[in-house]
Parts: structure tokens; C-alpha cells; sequence
């Protein structure tokens, strides 16, 4: 008796499904509550596929008919990568579901969910043992800074900004945005900004080594970080006020030759603002 009260007590916190694998050929995911299939989204996670990260396809089975109304783009992905819609899937299917039902757990399957930060990703990425994010870690850490999901001075929160940095311009642009930093404003708070970053990378990604580490520190050190911010804000959103605000203080009574503010929106430029437009913080 007492394990049956057990059971049906259990009973309540155990959804009422079966796990099917059923062929991606098999199963409709058109329904009109459904988000736009993202092709860009399905290109790049083929690009990337881990079979471990697949979760199972969550199925209405309505007048014998396979309803997806959780993981269109998983069965798309798959699609893509095994070259066939042959291929079959884990679903997790439910029974006699009405469509407003459907709809109703598909609008609010993420409501209670808590996202991970990209500090939570970075750390979980530095447990698995990764390249870029120990590469990452261990060159913040040869400047006496810190990763860290709390800002202070000396440590780094905009971790996703470091791995963008990393992934578009490459190991010694962010090396070399970190040392000018760290030169300029000796790990002052803020001063390792998401838009800090991105604007220092872009300076560096446009003019390369038109841009004197002994001027850029001479000039920039003059002024705070909170100054520049404000100078930033008058000019442009984001990073590239940023960008513009620090090459403006660069080029004050230059004496070794003033850069062109224009280079920013050339070509490369252009390039460096959209490789760049993400803050985390």
C-alpha cells in the first residue's frame, strides 16, 4: 500500500510520453505557432554538430499525424548533416494533445528557464578542457588579471567579447588590445569594458601598426576611462564611439602623424564593426 501511495504520488511530477525514434520524414513542424525556420541557424549548427548535444524532439501525435512542436530546427539540423530525411530521431511523444495545448506549451516551455551567462559558458568550456577558452584564460592571467563573473579592477567579465575578439582577429590582436589596456589604465574598473575591448581591437584591426604602443599609452593614460565613455556616448553607440573617442585622444597634438578617422569605415573597418557588435556587459 505504502509504495502505490508512492507511485501515484510520483505520478504527478512525470509527464504522460513515450520515446519513439521515428524518421525526420515522418514528422510535420509547420504549424502556425511555430517561429521561422533559421536557415543561418541550421547552416551554422551543422557546422558544428555534436550528436551529444541533440535533445530529444518533442511530438504531438494528433489523428496519427507527428505534430513537432519542440525541435523543428534539431530535425532539420540532422537532416542536413546525414543527408537524408530517412534518418530517424528520439521523440518524445504525447497523446491526443489538442493544437491550442500544443501551441500553449510551445510559448511557454522557456518562461522558468534560466539562460547561462557567458561567464557560466567560459568556466564550463575551461572544465572540458578546451583550446581557446585555457588559451584565453591563461593569457588574461600573464597580465595579473582574472576572468571573473563580478566586476572589480583587475579582473575581466566580458568574457564572450575576449572570445570574439580571439575568433575574428586572432591571438595577437587580443594579446595586444589587453597589454594597451593594461598599459593605459593599469586594470582600472571598467577599463576591460565589452566596448573597451571591441573598440581597442578595432583600432588596432584598422590601422595595425600605424598605431605606436608608446603613444597610445602616453596619450590615453592622460585621460579616465569614465571620460572616454562620455566621449563615446556623444559620438556613436556601441564600441565604435569608443573606437572614435580613443583614436581622437591618439591623434591630440600627434606629433609622430595623426590617423585617419575615415579608415574606420573603410572596407576593413566595415569588416571590424560587424565582427564586433555584441556587449556582455
Amino acid at each position: 500500500m505504502h509504495e502505490t501511495n508512492l507511485e501515484t504520488t510520483f505520478d504527478a511530477f512525470v509527464p504522460p510520453v513515450s520515446f519513439e525514434l521515428i524518421p525526420i520524414k515522418n514528422l510535420v513542424s509547420n504549424q502556425d505557432y511555430q517561429r521561422n525556420l533559421s536557415e543561418k541557424h541550421v547552416q551554422n549548427a551543422a557546422r558544428h554538430f555534436d550528436i551529444c548535444q541533440i535533445n530529444p524532439v518533442k511530438v504531438s501525435r494528433r489523428n496519427g499525424v507527428n505534430y513537432v512542436f519542440n525541435g523543428q530546427h534539431t530535425i532539420e539540423i540532422i537532416a542536413l548533416v546525414s543527408g537524408t530525411r530517412e534518418t530517424p530521431v528520439w521523440c518524445m511523444i504525447y497523446e491526443n494533445l489538442q493544437y491550442c495545448q500544443e501551441a500553449d506549451i510551445f510559448a511557454n516551455q522557456m518562461k522558468y528557464t534560466k539562460s547561462l551567462v557567458p561567464y557560466e559558458i567560459f568556466m564550463a568550456n575551461i572544465e572540458a578542457g578546451n583550446d581557446m577558452q585555457l588559451l584565453i584564460r591563461d593569457l588574461v592571467e600573464s597580465y595579473g588579471l582574472h576572468i571573473s563573473g563580478n566586476l572589480r579592477p583587475g579582473t575581466i567579465c566580458a568574457v564572450a567579447t575576449l572570445e570574439r575578439i580571439y575568433e575574428k582577429y586572432g591571438f595577437h590582436c587580443l594579446d595586444r588590445t589587453l597589454r594597451l589596456i593594461t598599459g593605459a589604465w593599469e586594470g582600472a574598473a571598467q577599463s576591460f569594458s565589452s566596448n573597451m575591448l571591441s573598440g581597442t581591437a578595432r583600432l588596432l584591426h584598422c590601422y595595425q601598426d600605424e598605431i605606436k604602443d608608446d603613444v597610445f599609452k602616453e596619450k590615453l593614460e592622460r585621460c579616465s576611462v569614465k571620460e572616454i565613455a562620455r566621449t563615446a556616448r556623444e559620438r556613436r553607440n556601441g564600441s565604435l564611439g569608443f573606437s572614435e573617442a580613443m583614436l581622437l585622444l591618439y591623434n591630440k597634438k600627434n606629433q609622430k602623424g595623426s590617423l585617419q578617422i575615415s579608415k574606420l569605415y573603410s572596407p576593413k573597418g566595415a569588416r571590424a564593426r560587424n565582427a564586433l557588435t555584441a556587449n556582455d556587459i
